[in-house]
């Protein structure tokens, strides 16, 4: 799955309802703009695309009083919303994704129930472990890389991989556990959005065609 799908419905969720150049200017203060392909360009597309595709309802507002031109604002539908967390729950679940993809639904986990979320990441490990497993099959750790020749070094990053992403995964698993963040249905959750007009220190300050929509 592509991870800008999921941010970008993610960050309009939060909004309730957002313009483009909100949405990059969310993506580029969480910095999605380095580690996912949440480029400027893609952000305008996807927000196009899915308004064709009836996951978002766009909206033309009125020009600025400044006198800037109309803007599009989007906003989530149900079948949107329905989209929006079938990828969150994938996202969370799956151990073979792309970094961002995982990165992308560790800033939208708190949108589920604390027990979803924990049973979620729970399958994940179990996951890991069973492609881990599959691994050993053929590799033995114990016996380092050499055995299998430079090639071995492939399965030696997968088996890390492995463990390394097991063992990140029980620490975040402990911590929910334990209380930690405020997940859907436990009170008001932190915001990690800028406010309309909020300087963003990380913007990249590159000015695109889209800002207009």
């Amino acid at each position: 799955m592509s991870a800008i799908r999921l941010l970008v419905l993610g960050a309009v969720r939060q909004h309730g309802r957002a313009h483009g150049y909100q949405v990059r200017n969310d993506l580029e203060y969480w910095g999605a703009h380095e580690w996912s392909n949440a480029k400027p360009g893609s952000i305008y597309h996807a927000l196009k695309q899915m308004a064709k595709q009836n996951l978002l309802r766009a909206y033309e507002t009125a020009p600025s009083t400044a006198g800037g031109p109309p803007r599009t604002e989007y906003e989530i539908t149900e079948k949107g919303t329905e989209e929006y967390l079938a990828l969150l729950r994938e996202a969370l679940t799956a151990y073979d994704q792309k970094p961002d993809t995982l990165s992308a639904a560790l800033g939208f986990m708190v949108d589920l129930p604390r027990a979803e979320a924990v049973a979620l990441l729970k399958q994940r490990i179990e996951g890991l472990e069973r492609w881990r497993a599959t691994v050993t099959e053929y590799y033995t750790p114990e016996g380092g890389p050499e055995q299998l020749g430079h090639i071995g070094e492939i399965m030696n990053l997968w088996v890390h991989s492995a463990d390394a992403g097991a063992a990140w995964t029980r620490g975040l698993v402990e911590r929910i556990e334990r209380g930690a963040y405020t997940f859907a249905g436990e009170g008001e959750p932190f915001v990690g959005v800028l406010a309309e007009g909020e300087e963003n220190p990380y913007a990249t300050g590159v000015p695109h065609p889209g800002d207009r929509d």
